[in-house]
């Protein structure tokens, strides 16, 4: 996690960052949820000098799905069964400057054969996330028959609530994918499940993920920020317009063309009747 500040220099000033690696985490005993399929991992510093944590921590909050359906809070996002949501939350922490905002840098890690791609889709229907238009998704696909093999898949939002509300939305800004074969740490889950092939076997890409409004005070005024995405196999699930929507448009675009044809027909009958009225002089 990076945080950052644009506020008193012309450059970018970025504090020391907050490795989730030396992180100490809570039991996930005590959050585990096995009828709503939900767990939370809680975190703070193992040292922390700034006491920026004192009243803050961070937190992963995992849903699984049994069927296909949509997400109830916003973003509201629809899933499969074959998806699940991965919640960030970074909740009481101080910042540690006057404009501070935060970036999640997301690292994949990938078998050999498999390109990362990051797609972005534009659409005029917020029915279920009003004012937030795109959604960008990071695949993995496999180089032979380029299908789609996952996904990372979120709403270009975040949110400042607990009971997150439209008002609440949070400018989520997203970076290009960068290669990333970097030496993570010996203790990295990463090492533990993949083994000693990430950067031979396996490929290792990511991408930052910022959080912040154009003057960067958002967190600063309410000390809380969730930002929701989907993780699954195969293709990541697409919105289609709903049946409101549907009705919606055609009822204003069909309107203002019946009343066009309406007006038309009443014209032509109009003028016929006058010429077929019309008597000749002589």
């Amino acid at each position: 996690v990076f945080e950052y500040s644009e506020a008193e220099t012309p450059e970018e000033l970025f504090y020391p960052t907050y490795d989730l690696s030396d992180f100490s985490w809570d039991s996930i005993n005590r959050t585990l949820n096995h009828t709503a399929l939900t767990a939370e991992f809680t975190g703070v510093p193992a040292t922390d000098p700034s006491g920026s944590f004192s009243n803050g921590s961070v937190a992963f909050r995992v849903t699984a799905y049994e069927a296909g359906g949509r997400d109830g809070p916003l973003p509201s996002l629809l899933h499969t069964a074959n998806s699940s949501k991965v919640e960030f939350v970074l909740a009481g922490v101080a910042p540690r400057g006057n404009g501070s905002r935060f970036a999640l840098e997301v690292a994949t890690v990938e078998e050999t054969g498999v390109v990362q791609k990051l797609r972005s889709a534009r659409s005029i229907d917020d029915e279920y996330t009003p004012t937030i238009f795109e959604m960008l998704s990071l695949v993995a696909e496999s180089q032979n028959d380029s299908a789609t093999l996952s996904f990372l898949q979120w709403k270009a939002t975040a949110y400042g609530s607990r009971s997150p509300r439209r008002e609440d939305s949070i400018q989520c800004r997203s970076r290009s994918l960068q290669a990333a074969n970097w030496t993570l740490p010996v203790s990295s889950i990463v090492h533990a499940y993949f083994g000693e092939g990430i950067g031979s076997t396996y490929t290792v890409s990511a991408i930052n993920i910022s959080f912040g409004g154009e003057d960067g005070k958002v967190y600063q005024e309410k000390r809380y920020l969730s930002w929701s995405a989907l993780l699954g196999f195969g293709q990541p699930p697409k919105d289609t317009f709903s049946p409101l929507v549907i009705s919606i448009m055609a009822v204003a675009l069909g309107t203002p063309m019946a009343m066009l044809l309406v007006g038309s027909c009443v014209v032509l009958f109009a003028q016929r009747k006058r010429y077929s009225e019309y008597e000749p002089i002589n």
